[in-house]
């Protein structure tokens, strides 16, 4: 994926979803790497530590995600294309620093590879980090979001964010889960030049006959810090509007529309298949960023829909954005797993009916 739409892609491959992450973010200009390990993503910084030094990169294991995560902050303020990856609890502990990038105007991308939680959890599958992802951090702190839901979509995304961080001089966060980080599937590589990045007149990258640039995230002055809170907020409207995405199944003429996103809409496209047999009309809509939301084609999907059906690994997280975007046009119903299990189609199908019976 790119914003032109002009990407070129060479044969497929067999590859893990980590690893595409790893290439994805090699093709997108990732030369610098800082993470501590942490199931189910060990296999990124394991993979980044010997396929970045072949590019001319760098990788280095922080004591912590605290210190990796200011690792990151440095680089980015260098000029660096940066990145860090972590699941669930290591994102917690990284939330400050990200906060630091999005008052400095720092671009980098983040990626996490869920875990079920909470606290410690285990290293299953989950969906339960999408409040924390889409919402994280103290502060006026927007952010981009993705959430793919193949390995195809894991590479194209990680090396699309390099170029929307460095646009919006903010992080770009990958939001994946166990599953789709451990699956393999045919991934085709891009085999087109990555675009240069831009220039960074802000970087403190040595003063080259200028005056010294400072970056920095304490303004005292409250409106100082409300002028910074402004154009950090427009460059995310900005960016926003390019990178809006979302995928739709059979919603032409959907009476009963599914939400999910991920490997729970992987789930879904059965249970669409399977609801459609028994004579239901039923269809999907995947968003593929969750940050920004596809509000507006959600509400307009509702007008026709006489009822709407959320799907999520958690007790029930996106179905927050889905009700405000549905905005009372019909009922908007929840049904998932937690703690790492993902629900399956007949346990998918068996709530639908719970809910208002729709098929035999």
């Amino acid at each position: 994926m790119s914003d032109n739409g002009d990407a070129r892609y060479g044969e497929p491959t067999l590859v893990k979803g980590n690893e595409a992450i790893c290439e994805g973010a090699i093709w997108g200009g990732c030369r610098y790497f800082f993470g501590y390990p942490i199931t189910p993503q060990n296999q990124i910084p394991e993979y980044m530590s010997h396929r970045l030094p072949e590019v001319g990169g760098v990788f280095l294991q922080g004591e912590s995600e605290l210190a990796s995560i200011n690792m990151v902050y440095g680089a980015s303020a260098a000029g660096a294309r940066v990145m860090t990856t972590s699941s669930s609890p290591g994102i917690s502990l990284m939330t400050e620093g990200i906060s630091y990038l999005v008052a400095s105007e720092l671009p980098a991308v983040l990626v996490n590879v869920t875990r079920g939680g909470p606290g410690l959890g285990n290293i299953a599958a989950a969906q339960s980090d999408y409040n924390q992802a889409t919402r994280m951090g103290h502060g006026d702190m927007p952010m981009i979001v993705f959430g793919p839901n193949s390995v195809q979509e894991l590479y194209d995304h990680t090396a699309w964010a390099f170029q929307l961080a460095d646009e919006a001089r903010a992080p770009v966060l990958i939001l994946a889960d166990a599953v789709l980080g451990q699956m393999m599937e045919p991934m085709r590589p891009r085999i087109d030049d990555h675009p240069p990045a831009p220039d960074k007149p802000w970087a403190t990258n040595g003063c080259k006959g200028r005056e010294p640039n400072v970056v920095n995230s304490l303004y005292a002055d409250h409106d100082d810090m409300e002028t910074v809170n402004l154009r950090v907020r427009q460059r995310y409207a900005e960016a926003s509007k390019r990178c809006l995405r979302w995928a739709e199944h059979q919603t032409d003429d959907a009476e009963l529309l599914l939400v999910a996103y991920g490997t729970s809409a992987r789930v879904c496209e059965t249970v669409v298949t399977r609801l459609r047999e028994a004579g239901t009309k039923a269809g999907l809509l995947r968003p593929v960023t969750l940050r920004p939301f596809a509000s507006e084609r959600i509400g307009e999907l509702a007008e026709q829909a006489r009822r709407v059906v959320v799907v999520e690994m958690n007790m029930g997280q996106m179905v927050d954005d889905v009700r405000l975007a549905v905005n009372g046009r019909c009922p908007v119903d929840f049904t998932g797993r937690t703690g790492g299990n993902i629900p399956s189609v007949e346990e998918i199908l068996t709530a639908i009916n719970e809910h208002s019976p729709v098929a035999g």
